[in-house]
C-alpha cells in the first residue's frame, strides 16, 4: 500500500490524495496500447460505486468513450439460485456470487483484440436481480473501472480476480456514515427501518468486516475527502 504515502527526510508523511490525483493516476494506468482495469474495493457502503462511476464520467468528458464500468455486482447469483443453495438469507456475502465468472470476464477484457464489443451483465437494484448483456464495453475503451467489496480477496475463485488487475484502490469512510448510508439504501429499496437495520448488523457488517481485513492489500486507500459529492455509496 505504497500509495498515498510522502517521504519527507526520515519522516514518512501521510498524504491523502485529492479526486484530482485520482483522475490523474487512473488516466496514465493504460499503457503500450494495452487495456488495463482499475478495481475499486471497500466495505458496503463506502462509496465505491459513487467513485467508480465519477471517474467514468469525468475520464470520458464530451469526447468518444474510452472508459467503461464494469461493477461486480452483475455477478450476484440469482435469487432462485441463492434459495435453491440455502444462502439468500445472506445475499452479498463472498459465496453468493459466481466470482469465477467475474474473474473470466475480467481476464477477456484485459485480452481482448478491440475487435468486438464485450457486453457484461449489469444489477437492477429495484429488482435486486442481475441483467446480462446489459453493459457494453466498446473497443474504443482502454481503460475499465469494475467495483466490488471481494476483489482483494484471496481465497477460492475470488483469488484469481486481483491478478486481473492493474490497481486496486479501497475507499475507505466513517463507520457511523458508512452503517448510517446502508440503512438508508436498504429503505430506498423497500425494506422497512427495522428490516434494514437487522439486514446491515445481521448481513452486511459481516461482508464489511471480511472486506476490512483486505485493505493491506490495495494499492491506494481513498478517503472520504477524496470522494466526489455526496449521498449515499456502494
Amino acid at each position: 500500500m505504497a500509495a498515498g504515502l510522502r517521504r519527507s527526510g526520515d519522516t514518512l508523511l501521510c498524504v491523502a490524495p485529492t479526486f484530482d490525483d485520482l483522475l490523474r493516476r487512473a488516466r496514465a494506468l493504460p499503457r503500450g496500447g494495452r487495456r488495463a482495469i482499475l478495481g475499486i474495493a471497500g466495505s458496503p457502503g463506502a462509496g465505491k460505486s459513487t467513485l467508480a462511476g465519477e471517474l467514468v464520467r469525468e475520464l470520458n468528458g464530451a469526447g468518444e468513450p474510452w472508459v467503461a464500468q464494469v461493477p461486480m455486482d452483475g455477478f450476484h447469483l440469482a435469487d432462485a439460485e441463492l434459495d435453491r443453495l440455502g444462502r439468500r438469507d445472506r445475499k452479498g456475502a463472498p459465496d453468493t456470487f459466481d466470482a469465477a465468472g467475474y474473474a473470466a470476464l475480467l481476464r477477456r477484457l484485459r485480452e481482448e483484440t478491440y475487435d468486438d464489443v464485450v457486453y457484461a451483465p449489469g444489477f437492477e437494484r429495484v429488482l435486486e436481480q442481475p441483467v446480462a448483456g446489459a453493459l457494453p464495453v466498446p473497443p474504443t475503451a482502454r481503460l475499465v473501472v469494475t467495483e466490488g467489496n471481494y476483489l482483494l480477496l484471496d481465497t477460492g475463485a475470488w483469488a484469481r480476480v486481483r491478478p486481473q488487475l492493474d490497481e486496486v484502490w479501497f475507499c475507505v469512510l466513517d463507520e457511523e456514515e458508512r452503517v448510517r448510508r446502508l440503512v438508508a439504501r436498504h429503505e430506498e429499496f423497500g425494506k422497512s427501518h427495522a428490516e434494514a437495520v437487522a439486514w446491515v448488523l445481521r448481513t452486511d457488517e459481516r461482508n464489511a468486516a471480511l472486506v476490512a481485513a483486505t485493505r493491506e492489500r490495495a494499492d491506494l486507500v481513498v478517503p472520504e475527502s477524496a470522494l466526489p459529492g455526496a449521498g449515499a455509496g456502494a
